[in-house]
């Protein structure tokens, strides 16, 4: 077929002799595998690969961690603060003051104009530094959103069901437990 092309001039001598290169090239090829085995896999390049892995979630984890710590310690510290600007100057003589911390009762001296402000929800108790101290409501409002769990006081009563009954009855204004 090639000397058929080249005498009607279909093609030259050039292209000829690539034609027949290709030909060559494509019988010299192995035909192709149907059925190949899967490629083998490394078993210690999977352990290695699975080992990465679980290190990477243990640091990962581990750097959770650090950070939540980080977090709790700098609330701490900000609210620390607040107390520390905000708190009312301890008082040495005064009334003191009873309230509820748990199941126990604890007492502060306060001043009685303070008195009059903790039971009108102006001012309110919180737990600092092993102690307590007298705050305005409103920062122990932002204390209670930084901290859920840290202790805050806020005097007057709360009315509950168990109340109701007792609504009819009037408490003299100077009782203090």
């Amino acid at each position: 077929m090639r000397d058929q092309l080249l005498k009607a001039g279909l093609i030259n001598k050039k292209q000829a002799n690539e034609a027949e290169r290709q030909a060559l090239r494509k019988e010299r090829q192995p035909p192709a595998r149907q059925n190949a085995p899967p490629p083998k896999v490394d078993a210690a390049a999977a352990a290695l690969r699975a080992a990465q892995s679980a290190k990477v979630a243990r640091d990962q984890e581990l750097n959770r961690r650090q950070q939540e710590k980080a977090e709790k310690k700098a609330r701490a510290a900000q609210i620390k603060q607040w107390v520390s600007e905000q708190r009312l100057a301890p008082v040495d003589e005064g009334e003191a003051y009873n309230f509820v911390d748990g199941a126990k009762i604890r007492r502060i001296t306060v001043a009685p104009a303070t008195r009059g402000q903790i039971g009108r929800r102006e001012l309110a108790i919180v737990r600092h530094e092993g102690g307590y101290d007298v705050v305005p409501a409103a920062l122990a409002a932002r204390i209670r959103e930084r901290d859920p769990n840290a202790f805050i006081y806020f005097g007057g009563a709360d009315s509950s069901p168990a109340d109701e009954h007792y609504s009819q009855f009037s408490v003299p204004d100077d009782l203090i437990w």
